[in-house]
């Protein structure tokens, strides 16, 4: 593909500087902006490629080929909610694991649309091999390993969660999952993004804009077409909410036991552990007081605690703060834990 080369960035390799920030920060909001590894020192690439997985993507473990040469160009296309970005590469392999998103604007979903080479993309206990013009998913959330043994070519296009999942139940049971590109809804959304790609600096801003909803509608579809059909969404997100309560409740007694931790120790997103107890009408963190103060209760009814105080036990449960332990014990049952206790 012959795709414009408008705005070249360079970026060096330290990640702590204010005025690399500013630079990516641009490079996601400008139209057409490239930046790229051929700026960069050879002995500095990977860092700089780690730097701009984190900042634009996912936080990720990048290995060069075998001889240590690292090239790869990314231009950035902001599409009205979703991004459209056009990646070439020279072989690469990319591991991403248990943690939580660097951003909250990371909470996406991308779809990768493949114009040359090989690409091979694990995730969810899935293996795929792409081969040009086939398409897949992945949850940039969740670990995910992608192998490409020779140069290659991409399309990626960014989808907030929340838009794809209201969008199409189940989705998750799709990453990882070959789309054809040769034939059926498949062909026809791959061969929108490859022309809405190829366009971009000929089309109209409002053009531009208005082809996102029709290639996310296009793109659902194809979704839809591969999604397993005897998958089971509840059980799904009940098995991963079964997964956080297990976390949680290991790990009660640390005070510091926060959203992040938790996300971190269960590969799942901040966002959908809070969206999966929304379902429930709680939060995750309302969910750790409870279980708290639940311990804190049947520990001072306990005669293995009679000579225990009740800070003594507020603190075994990870509550630091003795006054707003007793507000929210008295709040959760309704008297102060002293009077419980008697």
């Amino acid at each position: 593909m012959n795709l414009p080369k408008e705005g070249v960035i360079v970026i060096n390799a330290q990640p702590a500087s204010e005025l690399q920030a500013a630079k990516l920060k641009s490079a996601a909001t400008v139209i057409g902006t490239t930046i790229s590894t051929a700026d960069i020192a050879p002995q500095d690439r990977r860092e700089w490629m780690h730097h701009v997985l984190r900042s634009e993507y996912t936080r990720a473990e990048v290995t060069p080929p075998a001889d240590g040469s690292l090239f790869n160009e990314m231009t950035f296309y902001p599409w009205d909610a979703l991004r459209l970005d056009v990646i070439r590469s020279n072989a690469i392999t990319i591991n991403r694991y248990a943690h939580e998103p660097h951003h909250a604007s990371q909470d996406t979903y991308l779809a990768v649309a493949l114009l040359s080479g090989n690409y091979l993309l694990e995730q969810n206990g899935r293996e795929v091999f792409l081969q040009p013009g086939d398409m897949t998913i992945y949850d940039t959330t969740q670990p995910h390993r992608i192998h490409c043994s020779r140069e290659f070519s991409k399309l990626l296009v960014s989808i907030p969660r929340s838009m794809l999942r209201s969008r199409l139940a189940g989705v998750e049971h799709c990453t990882a999952v070959r789309i054809p590109g040769d034939q059926g809804i498949g062909a026809v959304t791959a061969n929108l993004i490859h022309s809405t790609a190829r366009q971009a600096a000929t089309l109209k801003q409002s053009e531009f804009t208005a082809l996102a909803e029709n290639s996310l509608d296009l793109l659902t579809l194809s979704l839809a077409s591969v999604r397993p059909q005897n998958y089971t969404l509840s059980r799904s997100r009940s098995l991963s909410l079964a997964r956080v309560k297990d976390f949680v409740e290991r790990h009660l007694q640390d005070a510091d036991l926060d959203t992040l931790q938790v996300a971190i120790g269960t590969g799942l997103s901040a966002r959908y552990i809070n969206d999966l107890f929304r379902d429930e009408n709680t939060s995750l963190m309302r969910f750790v007081w409870q279980r708290r103060l639940e311990h804190c209760r049947q520990d001072m009814l306990s005669p293995l605690h009679n000579g225990h105080r009740i800070s003594e036990i507020a603190l075994h449960w990870g509550f630091n703060d003795f006054s707003h332990f007793s507000r929210a014990f008295k709040q959760r049952f309704g008297c102060a834990p002293r009077d419980f206790r008697q």
